[in-house]
């Protein structure tokens, strides 16, 4: 596992570096042994941020945070919320494998454009760019979870369109598709 520690507005010291470096080899036996893992720790006036993106070789993206007066607590809590997610990750994959389950998107409901409100002083505040990957709408919700999103922009595999998955306000999930 290759972790890779990086400091916003603090410099991490070698205690924060021990601490999180054998937090985050605790989750090794969930993950390849090539897999990269980027930490990033910021402070500001009273919190300190802790943000843990873990990238397999093959598999979702999975991603913690979480902010702490203490910067030990936050190492903490992101470790628990990686760990949970990893087993929820794994658990999910060996039952579809052995099981087949999965989900079903038969009745869902077509998006609705006319109920977005025009506003005239739009300014964007961040820009993300990312590689679009092929994958079933199933894996794309998997995907926005492990990441904790409210949305997920993907290619599905089906009809190699681009697509985005949602939650929906009824817990339900949705699926927007180019036409």
């Amino acid at each position: 596992m290759n972790i890779r520690v990086i400091g916003k507005n603090i410099n991490p010291t070698e205690s924060i570096k021990d601490k999180i470096e054998n937090k985050m080899e605790k989750l090794q036996q969930y993950l390849n042994v090539d897999t990269d893992v980027k930490v990033t720790i910021s402070t500001n006036k009273e919190d300190q941020r802790v943000e843990v993106t873990v990238a397999p070789i093959k598999g979702p993206i999975i991603r913690a945070e979480d902010s702490q007066k203490d910067l030990y607590t936050a190492i903490d809590v992101v470790y628990d919320k990686l760990y949970k997610q990893l087993r929820k990750y794994k658990t999910r994959t060996k039952n579809k494998r052995h099981h087949h389950q999965s989900i079903r998107f038969e009745n869902i409901e077509d998006y609705n454009f006319d109920d977005i409100v025009e506003e005239k002083d739009i300014h964007i505040e961040r820009v993300k760019k990312f590689s679009i990957k092929p994958m079933s709408s199933e894996e794309a919700i998997l995907q926005m979870e492990l990441l904790g999103h409210d949305f997920y922009m993907f290619r599905n595999s089906e009809n190699d369109k681009i697509s985005t998955v949602y939650k929906r306000n009824d817990l339900g999930y949705g699926i927007i598709e180019e036409e």
